[in-house]
């Protein structure tokens, strides 16, 4: 909970931001869910080797409190059922690419950050 409450706030109060700014609501979450990939890329693999509990207490607090509820999947979810309900199937494939595989280069980037930072701030 500790985690998660101002991952939901956070995200909440982003996509709220962002989504005036943007063509539709759903880039905005997109952009969110990016943002939770990359910083899920780089506690992973700042925090996530070795046994030492409190480094685990730390990727528990962070990583699946803070970036589980700050992303969302429930919510891209309806927002590609309600894109394709909106009869728009071209958008809704181009959200769906885009999360996915922007997501996983923003996870790897996150990946790429966090095991540099390690090896420049042990």
């Amino acid at each position: 909970m500790a985690g998660a409450v101002p991952g939901a706030w956070l995200r909440f109060r982003l996509v709220e931001h962002l989504a005036p700014r943007l063509p539709r609501r759903h880039w905005a979450t997109l952009v969110v869910n990016l943002t939770a990939s990359l910083v899920l890329g780089w506690l992973v693999a700042r925090l996530g080797s070795g046994a030492d509990p409190v480094r685990r207490d730390w990727l528990l607090l962070l990583a699946t409190g803070f970036c589980g509820s700050f992303s969302t999947f429930s919510t891209w979810i309806a927002e590609l059922w309600t894109t394709l309900q909106e009869g728009e199937g071209r958008e809704a494939v181009r959200l769906a690419l885009a999360s996915i595989l922007l997501g996983l280069g923003a996870v790897s980037i996150g990946l790429l950050l966090g095991h540099l930072s390690r090896t420049l701030l042990p």
